[in-house]
């Protein structure tokens, strides 16, 4: 319990706090306005997810960054792009239903995603991970939940 809370606090002051201004913002205009979010921006609008992710919440978001999605095999976010059900369930296998901070998010084993699925959570040293994802930066507030930025795009379980 103790390393939980110390990693808890590491990880709060590791992070840089988004600033002010990003709490009046939702999650999809803090993804915009970073700017390292191109295409996970690009393919929330090809999901039709934007209403969604713009409204009350409150949401936490996995999101990769524009570098994570470039780690896929070529091709795959074109054809991503085309194929809007499949698209629109790997996006919201990055969404989780209310708002968990990090400190909240290092006392879980796993998280019930707003896909279905549940995503493995794992503490590793200071080092969290999303289904293998390393979170690079956690708890960028925003006005209807939080985002946790990830250095991989997760994928859900094929059925």
């Amino acid at each position: 319990m103790i390393r939980r809370i110390a990693l808890a606090a590491a990880l709060a002051v590791a992070v840089t706090a988004a600033p002010a201004s990003a709490q009046t913002k939702d999650i999809v205009d803090t993804a915009v306005g970073a700017g390292m979010f191109n295409t996970l921006v690009t393919a929330v609008k090809a999901a039709g997810l934007v209403d969604t992710l713009k409204s009350a919440g409150p949401f936490t978001v996995f999101a990769p960054t524009d570098d994570a999605f470039k780690k896929l095999p070529a091709g795959t976010v074109e054809a991503l792009l085309k194929d809007t059900a499949k698209l629109k369930a790997i996006l919201t296998y990055h969404v989780v239903a209310g708002k968990v901070m990090a400190a909240d998010v290092v006392k879980l084993k796993e998280a019930k995603t707003v896909q279905g699925q549940s995503v493995k959570i794992a503490v590793n040293g200071g080092t969290v991970t999303v289904d293998g994802a390393k979170v690079i930066k956690a708890d960028v507030a925003t006005s209807n939940g939080v985002i946790h930025v990830i250095d991989t795009v997760i994928l859900p379980k094929a059925n």
